[in-house]
């Protein structure tokens, strides 16, 4: 049996974020922390820190999100690049998706020792977002959200909430993070391939209620 790409991310997530909820030392080697990037050069932790979650909680939510939207995103970078290349796609967009989400936080938090972040979030929310890409008028359900809204409406309403709550939140969740992760998703995949921009915008005037 061959594994898709959205599930051996899970499994190595979980395999990296559950040592890290008791071993501290990896924790603090792996999290986003600008202050020491900037001094040791430790850019590796842009990426590593999205295989990082401060508890099962933020894990499962992560996870259920992440292989819930994925394999369907997944299954359309295969049918629009192929089965082996799309895969290999899929997975770049992801990790450059948690990369670029981290990265206004770097210059944002340079001078700020206290600054940290962990999480799949950024690259959870650029999943999310492709699959809005390619499928805006499908309807989504959230365990906070129990009734169904379509795609598009539902990432309108997120970016909306995301860049308010980045400025006026103190609940110490990244939401910057996760609204340019959003952001990074929604692109990346475009500069893949154009003409899935186009096809979106057919399939919004296509299916927009009149």
């Amino acid at each position: 049996m061959t594994l898709s790409v959205t599930l051996i991310i899970v499994i190595i997530t979980c395999l990296v974020s559950i040592p890290a909820f008791t071993n501290r030392q990896l924790f603090d080697q792996f999290k986003h922390h600008p202050y020491t990037e900037k001094r040791e050069k430790q850019y590796y932790r842009w990426l590593t820190s999205g295989f990082l979650h401060g508890s099962w909680m933020h894990l499962g939510f992560n996870m259920y999100v992440l292989y819930g939207f994925g394999g369907s995103v997944e299954m359309e970078f295969q049918s629009s690049f192929g089965s082996t290349l799309g895969s290999v796609l899929f997975l770049l967009m992801y990790l450059f998706t948690i990369i670029l989400a981290a990265t206004p936080t770097y210059f944002k938090h340079l001078n700020n020792s206290n600054y940290s972040a962990i999480g799949a979030s950024g690259g959870v929310s650029g999943v999310l977002f492709a699959f809005i890409l390619f499928d805006p008028w499908n309807s989504i359900i959230f365990i906070f959200l129990p009734i169904p809204i379509p795609a598009i409406v539902f990432g309108i309403l997120y970016l909306a909430y995301e860049s308010w709550a980045a400025k006026n939140s103190r609940d110490n969740i990244g939401h910057d993070a996760h609204f340019w992760g959003a952001i990074a998703g929604f692109l990346i995949t475009i500069a893949f391939k154009p003409t899935i921009f186009l096809d979106f915008v057919n399939e919004l005037v296509e299916g927009f209620p009149l």
